[in-house]
């Protein structure tokens, strides 16, 4: 019983290697290529798996692409944002730096993940979907922190859903990307600009 249980355990933990190894030679291949040059056959010879293995995983080369993008929040430390955001002692100023500081670990561990969805949008109706809904929770979250703040908080003249627009204008993965890859800035630098320039704009 126990020689079963453990065969049945590496059998599952095979597979799961075998999915991830998937999505990693994926990644490599839409990064390196592109969506439209990448095809499955390509994603199973670079993971050295077959064809029918990718389908079986993922069905298809946009839920490889769904699959990847799945992870990107998580690998950006959301739970840490969340608590941090919810902590009592924490004002305005320091939820702004939570925020940013989460834009910019997204954006650094994912950003090319972020571009990959948006180009392969052009062509698969459901990648675009995906994409405006990503935006879209990045944005519920803004309104529900900006919407908890004591009147007052905000510049005079600005409303919530302005906020969220000048938020929306600043972080992002092509300021982000124009930044470190264009200008040469650390993300760390990226990171305390937001910070300061969301405080200064946002904040009374």
């Amino acid at each position: 019983m126990d020689k079963r249980r453990y065969d049945s355990l590496r059998r599952v933990a095979q597979a799961r290697e075998t999915r991830a190894e998937i999505a990693r030679a994926a990644r490599r291949l839409f990064v390196a290529r592109g969506w439209a040059a990448t095809t499955v056959r390509a994603v199973a010879e670079e993971a050295q798996v077959s064809v029918p293995t990718v389908y079986a995983a993922y069905g298809d080369k946009a839920g490889l692409v769904r699959a990847i993008a799945d992870a990107t929040a998580l690998s950006a430390d959301v739970a840490g944002m969340l608590a941090e955001l919810e902590d009592d002692a924490a004002g305005p100023p320091r939820q702004l730096a939570a925020m940013a500081a989460y834009d910019r670990r997204l954006f650094e561990r994912s950003g090319d993940v972020i571009a990959l969805v948006r180009e392969a949008g052009r062509t698969d109706p459901a990648l675009a979907a995906a994409y405006v809904e990503g935006r879209r929770r990045g944005d519920d979250t803004r309104v529900q922190v900006f919407s908890s703040w004591p009147d007052g908080t905000l510049r005079p003249g600005l409303d919530v859903r302005t906020a969220v627009d000048v938020y929306a204008a600043l972080c992002n993965v092509d300021v982000y990307t124009t930044l470190t890859v264009e200008r040469s800035w650390p993300a760390d630098r990226v990171e305390r600009w937001w910070s300061d320039t969301l405080a200064r704009e946002l904040l009374a």
